[in-house]
């Protein structure tokens, strides 16, 4: 039984590989590939991990299977924002199929508000050069 189940939980994880590959190579943009492959490849790794996890049944192999899931899961999808953040702030172009874009939005109503009234994504940095300018 836990044969099956661990061959069900790698052809899964394979799936998710595959299928985080394949949103690298066909989606238009950085932001939409960035998503593809975090979100892909964290399912991805999980699965494959609870399978190596189920297929040794040893408290060590599955503690270690554990802790890498847990870090995956915490780690990947963090450094994908600030990722995508930072190719917005350098001007990384949009796919011209997006419809809406938030930040941008927010940038605009900040450049059209009154000077003293900074929005919250801007760093003290920017005040900085903001305020000597």
């Amino acid at each position: 039984m836990s044969e099956r189940f661990n061959a069900v939980l790698l052809v899964v994880g394979a799936l998710f590989m595959l299928l985080g590959a394949l949103g690298v190579l066909r989606l238009p943009d950085l932001f939409m590939r960035l998503q593809a492959s975090t979100k892909a490849s964290t399912l991805g790794a999980g699965c494959l991990l609870l399978g190596v996890a189920i297929h040794f049944q040893d408290l060590g192999v599955a503690t270690r299977a554990a802790l890498v899931i847990a870090f995956f899961f915490l780690t990947a999808p963090v450094g994908a924002h600030m990722i995508a953040r930072a190719a917005y702030a350098v001007g990384v172009p949009l796919w011209e199929g997006t419809l809406i874009d938030e930040l941008g939005q927010q940038k605009q109503a900040a450049t059209e508000s009154a000077p003293g009234n900074l929005p919250q994504w801007q760093s003290e940095q920017q005040r900085q050069e903001r305020d000597n300018a």
